[in-house]
Parts: C-alpha cells; structure tokens; sequence
C-alpha cells in the first residue's frame, strides 16, 4: 500500500503561489458534559461568493494542524475534532484552477496522494471526528465529512455532491470507496454517476441526509449549537447513531455486482462508449466492495491521476470555465440599464410550445401573463396545460398553495389582442412559417405600446425579414428557446440591423430573469445551434441516401461523444421539424448544406425507427424501409466520421468569418448549453482541432496552444 507519510509533497505548494489559501482556524470548545472539542473552521478570508476550495496550499496548512491535534488528543488534552465551514459555505471541493495548471503527470499524481494523505488523517486521529457541513459541500469538501467519523448538515445548505464526473474527472479523495460502503452500491451510483449525468444534478440536504450519507440534520437557526450537543451525546453515549443504509454480506455478493451490470448498460445506451470518467467511476465502484480502505485509495489515485492528465479533462475545465464565466457576462450584451421593465408578458400561441413559454415567465417573472390563438377552444386548452401543470408542482412540494394560487391568479386567456395593450413584452409560438409570423406581429403592433418588445421563438428564419411588415422593427428581437423549455438553459438572443439596444439589452436582462443563459447571435440562417445540428443531421442524411444503414451511421457518429446519434435527435425534434430545418438551410446554402427526400419520405410515418428492447436503433420500421430511397454505395465509418468532422470545422470557421458570433468561444458555449455537446469535448473547437479537422477544413486549429491534456 502506499506510504502517503514518505512522500515529498513540496513541489505541489511550490507550483501554488498564487492560490487562495482557505486557512483552518482552530479553537477548543468545552461541550456540557465538559469534553473538549477542537472545532476547525475553513475559512479563505473572503465572502461567499468565493467559497472555500481545496489547493495544495490549504491541504498542507490543514495537515499541520490535524498532527497539532494528533499529539493534542495522545495527550489527552481533546476528546474530539470537528470541521466547519465560514458562513454559507463548507468547502467547495478542489481548486481547479489549481489543477487544471498541473504541470505534469507527476504533479497530477501527487494531488491525488496529497489529498488522500490529508484527509485520511480525520479517521485516524486518536479521538472522534465530526463534519458540521453548515452549507455548499461539493467534491472535495464533501469527502472532508466521508473521512470523518460522523457527520451533521446545516437544513438550509446550498447544495451536496460529488461532481467530479461532470467534470471529466471521479471522486478521487475517498469519495468512489467511502460512499458505496457507507450508502449501498444503487445509491451511490446515484450520486456519483447518475446525478452529474443529469446536467450536474445536486442533493439538497434531506435528501443527503436519507440517503444515510449524513447522520443528524439541523434547522438553520441553531446549527453549530445543536451538532455541538449531539456530538456531545454521542461522545458520552446517550445518542445512538444508526446507519441502515450499509451494505451488508449479501449486498455486497448480490446486489451489487447486479447494480453495476444494470449502470454500465444504461451508461452505453445513454452516452456511449467515449467520455472516460463514468467507467472510471463505475469501475472504481465495482471494486469498492471488497478490498480495504488503502487499496480502495490506491485505485482512486491512478484513476485521478490518469484523467487529469488526458484530454477529456482539459476539454472539460475549457468548457466549464465558458459556463460558469462567460455565461454569466454575455458578450456584445448592452448596459443592462438600457433593459425596460417587464410587468406583464403576452404570449402568441396557446399551443404546447406558447404554454411552457406562459408557465416560465409566470414562475420567473411572477407577472401577468396572457395568452392568445385564433379560438377560445384552443386558449382554453393551453390555460388546462397551464394550470395543470401549475398543480403538478404543487403536488411535488415545489410549490406551496399560496405560491400556486398567485400563479393561477397572474395566468389569463384571450382572443382579443386588444388585452395585449399593457404588456411589455410580446413573444410569439406560432408556425414557423415567415407569412404567419408577420401577420401576427402586424396584428399586435396595432394594439400595444410604442416601447413594448416584440420577440420571436424561431429556430431559423429571418427575424429581419419577419420584421419588415413592422413600423418599428426597431423592437424586435430574436429569442430563441430549446426544447424541453424549462430544462435547457440556452436562449439564442438574435440581433438584426435594426434592433435596438434597448430591445437587445431588455432581452438579455430577461433571459436572465428566466434564469437561463442568453448568447447573442447575427440574424443567420439557424443563427448558431440549429445550423451546426444542421450539418450533423445532414451529413447523417447523406450517408443513409448513399447506402449506409442507421444502425451504422449511429455507430460512426458514435466517437463525436454527442449525448445521442443523428436520428435519435432526429426522432427526438420530429422529422418533419428535421427535413424543415434542412429544407432552411439548403435554401439559403445550396452548396453547403445536404437535404434529403428520405426525410420527407419517412416524415410521414408514425414509427420511422425500429428499436430494440433496450430502445437502442436497429434500423428503420418495416414501412419506412419500403419509402426510402437508398443508394448502393456506402461510404465507410471512418469516411462518414471524418465528413461531419470536417463539414462542421468548416461552417464554425465561416461563422466566425461572418461574425455570426463575436469568438469560438460562444459556439462552444452555445452547443454545450443548446445542444447538450459534451464536457468532455470542450464543445466542438478543442475536439475538431485535437482530431485534425481544423487544419483540414478550416484553415487552422481554433485554439493556440491546443486545449490538451498533460499526457496529449
């Protein structure tokens, strides 16, 4: 096993001049029954928008003062140690910007050790020790409370997970072995690989608290003061601490091997076979079940280690520095100032679309919402959406009744657009065809404010030319959402030549507002996501039209690492949406962009696919086999794989050109937050470069130096 004590950690706090230390404080509290507790508080010196995170720096400082309290507690001088966070934050994990600046696959080995080294010492200290997590306990700082011996949660904490996988990386400082034998295999999958699968899906603290994960749960008000009692109680005996979530003999001889089987087939159907970090994970989980606590540590060093150092990492840390950043400071965003304000929103349409569109700005905004179409049947059955799905959330403990009702209450239907006058912002969700949207924006303008915005939902027609039968299309203005509307965070906010910048500043203000994440784009065909989905659709089209099966076209798709094939989106968005958006881009790009009748053909029909049980492509449906129209000649999947590689180098390029955004850096954002592209892939750009697309198609690679890994 390996000897953490022998190693040389030094060059790691050499390399990390300029991290923000979080300092350990420490102070003894004497407890009721006149115990003495040493309490460290983690603490960087900073508010809470810089929480506290875990460098080389502050792991050696921590690790001074755990063997100051070892040789306290050999002496009797303590009879526990316990570690809480500053205000609103326990610990925040890792520092990434620290080891995303590792040097070498040796410093990256270190890290992994060091951790482990430091944090392995809170079960090994001679005396009890306690995690009080009082808030935000993410990765590293939530394994901190797995190496202690109990642990406590603040009722109001902010979030608890272990998002390492969202990141490219696994839990590697106990969390991969501790969890799965602290909690039980399934739920442990649940946490370290299901969650951060899910758009990195964090735990509030009950439900971390019933997954067995914690051992008390506290309410805000008195949180430190009453872990100090239990703790107390639990030194003195009078507090019984039960874990019925450990898994036991046959757990581990049955169930578990059976829960890996299950999550390693569902992990291939879902994402495929090329992020690592999830089988990694899985695997690291696997094993957990036997073995001792040092070789399950052991196993979590080489598997961080060696992810640190790939690709998918570095890709990863490149994509969520464009989340957590530039998404939250748009560029080509105006002064916010310039924004007017939205007291009340109409929206056109009462179809599906036109009522999530209601049911979002009626939570967001908590303004008056009111919806129109061309029948009161049909604003009466999108008010029935709307409120049912308002009683939904209620249902689920989203909503209490008081929050309901003033929902229901802000929520009205009309078929008078003359109940439009007082509205500040008016989205439509009608056909996407050019002529239906001017007539209804020719209609409305006549009934609203000359300062009201106008915004419209298209996926890729001209919002200039649907703004040509205006007085003032000088308000209008792009706003394009992503389906399923109250899951993907991205709306293309698209500018013509004749917006305004209080239209353009009232948009991305309101994006906000909706909390979802606002891109300006020019007013291009498919503006960014839809035009690059257009050459993956298409480049798939044209391989079936070639002579290439589904089934096979998925699989040279496959190492894109999209979260799914060319058809399954296809399937997912509607054919005919599909062969629409192709039809758009075609026209506008003959040359450029491929459409296929095939699409139109099998359009028509109910199931165009035949899946297998496990919903998995197999081909197409008897009765689409007999439409299609397929040549003989099918290209191979390297061909087929290194076309869409290309085509898609190739437009990105053009779009830059263009200035269809202002840096690769938005396209990057866009397909991540619009699209679902990987982590892993850093969007599209660092892929396309790491594979040689770039150089053969564009020009040139996007990024210098290239986004790779230490080992790349």
């Amino acid at each position: 096993m390996t000897d953490y004590s022998s190693i040389d950690f030094s060059p790691l706090d050499a390399a990390s001049a300029d991290e923000v230390v979080t300092h350990s404080l420490v102070r003894d509290v004497t407890l009721a029954s006149g115990r003495t507790l040493a309490l460290i508080t983690l603490h960087n010196g900073r508010d809470h928008k810089r929480p506290n995170t875990l460098g080389p720096r502050t792991l050696t400082e921590l690790d001074g003062v755990l063997e100051q309290l070892r040789g306290r507690a050999a002496a009797g001088e303590i009879d526990a140690v316990a570690v809480t966070g500053k205000p609103y934050i326990f610990a925040a994990g890792a520092d990434l910007s620290q080891i995303g600046a590792l040097a070498d696959a040796e410093s990256a080995k270190l890290i992994a050790q060091r951790g482990h080294h430091v944090l392995g010492k809170l079960s090994d200290l001679g005396v009890p020790t306690f995690s009080f997590v009082n808030g935000l306990a993410l990765g590293g700082g939530l394994e901190i409370a797995l190496n202690s011996t109990y642990r406590t949660i603040d009722a109001s904490a902010a979030a608890v997970a272990l998002p390492e996988v969202f990141l490219g990386i696994i839990p590697g400082w106990g969390g991969a072995y501790l969890l799965p034998n602290l909690i039980g295999i399934e739920n442990a999958l649940e946490v370290v690989i299901s969650n951060p699968l899910k758009q990195n899906r964090m735990l509030k603290p009950q439900q971390a608290f019933e997954l067995g994960i914690f051992d008390a749960i506290f309410s805000p008000a008195d949180f430190l003061e009453a872990s100090l009692r239990w703790a107390d109680g639990v030194l003195g005996g009078s507090v019984k601490v039960e874990r019925k979530n450990v898994p036991g003999r046959i757990e581990r001889a049955t169930k578990w091997p059976v829960a890996i089987k299950v999550a390693r087939g569902m992990l291939e159907q879902r994402i495929g076979t090329v992020p690592r970090s999830p089988y990694r994970a899985l695997d690291l989980l696997e094993k957990a079940a036997k073995g001792t606590r040092e070789e399950g540590f052991a196993r979590e060093d080489e598997a961080l280690s060696e992810l640190i150092t790939g690709d998918q990492f570095a890709a990863s840390m490149y994509a969520f520095d464009l989340v957590q950043k530039r998404a939250k400071r748009p560029v080509g965003a105006p002064d916010k100032a310039l924004a007017r304000p939205v007291s009340k929103v109409g929206v056109i349409g009462a179809g599906l679309m036109a009522s999530q569109f209601a049911l979002l700005f009626l939570r967001r905004l908590q303004v008056p919402v009111v919806i129109t179409d061309v029948s009161q049947e049909r604003v009466d059955r999108g008010l029935g959406y709307i409120r049912d799905e308002i009683a939904k959330l209620e249902e689920k403990g989203r909503l209490d009744s008081d929050a309901a009702g003033r929902l229901r209450a802000l929520i009205t239907g009309t078929t008078d657009k003359a109940d439009y006058a007082d509205c500040d912002f008016v989205i439509e969700a009608v056909f996407e065809e050019t002529s239906v949207k001017q007539d209804v924006f020719r209609e409305i303008e006549q009934h609203i404010a000359p300062e009201a915005i106008l915004a419209t939902n298209t996926s890729s027609l001209s919002v200039e030319e649907i703004g040509s039968v205006l007085a003032h299309p000088e308000r209008l203005v792009g706003f394009h959402f992503f389906n399923p509307v109250a899951v993907m965070p991205l709306v293309e906010v698209v500018r013509t030549p004749h917006t305004s910048e209080e239209a353009l500043a009232t948009a991305f203000v309101t994006a906000k507002n909706l909390r979802k994440n606002a891109i300006g784009s020019a007013d291009a065909p498919g503006f960014i996501v839809n035009r690059l989905l257009a050459k993956v659709m298409g480049e798939a089209a044209r391989a079936v039209d070639e002579g290439a099966s589904v089934a096979d076209v998925e699989k040279a798709f496959a190492p894109l690492g999209l979260p799914m094939g060319p058809f399954a989106l296809i399937d997912l968005v509607g054919w005919k949406v599909a062969a629409h958006v192709q039809d758009t881009m075609v026209r506008h790009f003959p040359e450029r962009f491929y459409a296929s009748q095939n699409l139109h053909r099998v359009a028509e029909l109910d199931e165009p696919l035949e899946r297998d049980k496990k919903g998995r492509i197999v081909g197409w449906s008897k009765k689409a086999a007999k439409v299609v129209d397929a040549g003989s000649s099918p290209a191979s999947a390297d061909v087929i794989l290194q076309r869409v590689q290309d085509e898609l180098a190739r437009e990105i390029r053009i779009m830059l050109d263009e200035g269809v955004v202002p840096e690769v850096e938005d396209i990057d954002l866009a397909l991540i937050l619009g699209a679902g592209w990987p982590f892993v892939d850093g969007g599209a750009t660092p892929y396309l470069d790491r594979v040689g697309a770039s150089e053969r198609a564009a020009g040139g690679a996007f990024h210098d130096p290239l986004i790779r890994g230490i080992a790349g």
